[in-house]
């Protein structure tokens, strides 16, 4: 699901499947109802899934209430599901904070929010957090000590839902 035109014609290029398989929302995730409707013609909410929010929150600000968002997006989903997070912050790397003051000055159609480490948490709320818990993205369980080390202005985390 995403909303980008650049975005959806890789997706109708490199997601060609047999029908049903795989399936490209043309969506924006203010607006979950149409998701939610639109993901039921493929997916069986009897079933366990992933709710994958990568490098999208910090495109949503806080008037649209990002967290609601999030919940219902989570309570739709059957218990054993999952939700996985990365979100660009400034409290890693402080320049991120100018990186992201210079893009929004241009007006950007989504402008970037910057969340902390605790904001970032608090969208798992209710949800159990997978280890290590809610952490610099490339310390998630990373398969090498070099990539550990990987400089990374993102948190990252995964939680599952109560059953």
């Amino acid at each position: 699901m995403d909303n980008d035109p650049i975005v959806l014609r890789h997706a109708k290029a490199l997601l060609a499947s047999p029908e049903g398989a795989v399936v490209y929302l043309d969506a924006d995730l203010r607006d979950p109802g149409n998701i939610l409707h639109e993901a039921a013609k493929t997916l069986d909410f009897g079933r366990p899934m992933a709710v994958l929010l990568l490098g999208i929150l910090h495109n949503i600000g806080d008037q649209d209430d990002p967290y609601g968002l999030v919940r219902r997006l989570i309570h739709a989903i059957p218990g054993g599901s999952y939700l996985a997070i990365c979100h660009l912050t400034a409290d890693i790397y402080s320049e991120m904070a100018r990186f992201a003051r210079a893009l929004n000055e241009r007006q950007l159609d989504a402008p970037l929010v910057l969340r902390d480490r605790a904001q970032v948490t608090a969208f798992f709320g209710g949800l159990d957090l997978m280890e290590p818990g809610v952490v610099q993205l490339s310390k998630w369980r990373p398969q090498s000590e070099a990539e550990s080390m990987a400089a990374s202005a993102l948190w990252g985390g995964v939680a599952r839902k109560p059953a």
